[in-house]
């Protein structure tokens, strides 16, 4: 599985000075055969879909998960998001009840949050697969380096991006961010195993204020808007 190929033209020319082509390629390999030999999530065609959904230079946030949900259905390549008919989470039971809290935004009967990615809001996870029923089994295998590349490529970038980083493994990747021209937002995880940091902190308007005072387009965060 060669991962570079796979990826939209535009984010192949950006993460490309920021990844090892060996080790990207050794990645690519124990992917495939994990997919082969393994029921893992997301499936392979959403592998991607973030990526896909949202180009560099479309993106203007970006909110960093950890690992794709595990259960039959779930994942579809997204962060925190599930598709249509598929129960919502409890993490994104949160996200939602924060977003009506913050800006009134009625809460949404699904969880898909394609609109929001299709405006230019990078849902990615840090590890970009797992096996079924398994929290955390595809990490420490290269995903990490895949993703911080992502960052990096973005933190290279002139025009300004809010990092909503939700969590005490994301707020790691803070470090990541250098360029002045960006904003970084920091909150508890959307879990309910996490009872303070993340209910009251109003992510969602401050990344817009963050935008606007970067004199960029803020967000329709209602997940049903499309663009």
């Amino acid at each position: 599985m060669n991962l570079i190929e796979q990826l939209p033209a535009e984010w192949r020319a950006e993460l490309s000075p920021h990844l090892d082509a060996a080790a990207t390629t050794a990645l690519g390999e124990w992917v495939a055969g994990e997919y082969a030999t393994e029921t893992v999530y997301p499936p392979v065609e959403d592998l991607f879909a973030a990526y896909r959904l949202c180009s560099p230079s479309q993106t203007r946030v970006l909110i960093l998960g950890q690992d794709p949900y595990h259960g039959p259905g779930q994942a579809h390549g997204l962060s925190f998001s599930v598709r249509e008919g598929v129960r919502r989470p409890p993490s994104l039971s949160n996200v939602f009840k924060e977003l009506n809290e913050d800006l009134n935004v009625p809460k949404p009967p699904g969880g898909d949050l394609t609109g929001w990615a299709r405006q230019g809001v990078l849902l990615l996870n840090a590890v970009l697969t797992v096996r079924a029923g398994k929290a955390g089994s595809h990490a420490n295998k290269g995903w990490e380096a895949f993703t911080d590349a992502t960052i990096k490529a973005l933190n290279a970038r002139d025009e300004r991006i809010v990092f909503l980083l939700w969590g005490s493994y994301a707020k790691k990747k803070a470090v990541l961010v250098t360029n002045p021209a960006h904003a970084v937002l920091e909150a508890g995880h959307p879990s309910p195993l996490n009872r303070v940091g993340f209910l009251g902190s109003r992510p969602f308007s401050a990344a817009n204020k963050a935008l606007a005072d970067g004199g960029r387009p803020v967000i329709d965060w209602d997940p049903r808007a499309t663009v």
